[in-house]
């Protein structure tokens, strides 16, 4: 019914671009996250599976279309994530907020979690989605800093963490991160970058196994057993974290209502 649902729409998602491992149990269970701007990113990062290239101008009556389908799909939580469009000059941030907008105008009760990219740094367009003001504000902060360069080319660990900050100080109910883990990061990498996400504000962090979804994309270094995940936890509630999902399938939007309404 999902997929007849966003071939019918048109609408894309992340779980069927990412190539999610989850996708099947999401799709089980009416659930979704949603991808806007179309199927094509403008970045080249190596560790993700979604289509690289030039994209489609945004689709006026997207917001339209999701916020039918949130009714359709009697979501009470909505998860909104995009591409990252560098060839529109917001970075995508005005059809964010549309949708948000539209998803509570057709479902007043929802809770609404967007995922976002880093808008090239633009503050303005960040003002835009915090003004339109999801109950969860996601940005992934993916890796290490010293992975960056290899897994994130055209990213910017300090961009980001900058990003996670604004929105903790524009009061977001709960402000949200992921990493994953797998790529050649240390125990010690992935603990300092725990301490860097709670002193930007972040409440929820997430932490999954990477896996490279074909041959050119970044091969895994490690498949980090569950203790290791356990650890993870462990160590990411004792930097301060209110909410915390590790393990070897976890993903950003994993389980995203159980967290919220956890936090509750």
């Amino acid at each position: 019914m999902v997929t007849g649902l966003l071939e019918n729409t048109g609408l894309h998602t992340v779980c069927q671009s990412a190539q999610c491992p989850n996708i099947g149990e999401c799709f089980g269970n009416c659930t979704a996250t949603f991808l806007l701007l179309g199927n094509i990113c403008t970045r080249y990062c190596r560790f993700c599976a979604v289509p690289k290239g030039s994209p489609l101008p945004p689709d006026q009556d997207e917001p339209d279309k999701l916020a039918r389908a949130v009714v359709e799909l009697a979501l009470k939580h909505a998860v909104i994530t995009s591409v990252t469009r560098d060839d529109l000059p917001d970075g995508g941030a005005g059809q964010f907020a549309a949708c948000i907008e539209k998803v509570r105008e057709l479902s007043p009760d929802i809770t609404v979690e967007v995922l976002v990219p880093d808008f090239n740094g633009n503050r303005d367009a960040l003002s835009k989605v915090l003004e339109a003001r999801a109950d969860v504000f996601n940005h992934n902060i993916e890796t290490v800093p010293r992975l960056y360069t290899a897994v994130r080319p055209g990213a910017s660990y300090r961009r980001s963490l900058t990003m996670l900050g604004a929105a903790a100080q524009a009061e977001c109910s709960m402000v949200k991160s992921g990493i994953m883990v797998g790529l050649g990061e240390t125990a010690e990498e992935v603990a300092a970058v725990f301490t860097d996400l709670v002193a930007a504000g972040v409440a929820a962090v997430t932490v999954g196994q990477y896996l490279s979804p074909s041959p050119q994309h970044l091969p895994v270094t490690e498949y980090i057993h569950p203790n290791q995940f356990r650890r993870y936890e462990e160590l990411a509630y004792a930097a301060g974290f209110r909410q915390v999902a590790s393990g070897p399938l976890v993903r950003s939007s994993y389980h995203a209502a159980q967290m919220i309404a956890l936090d509750t």
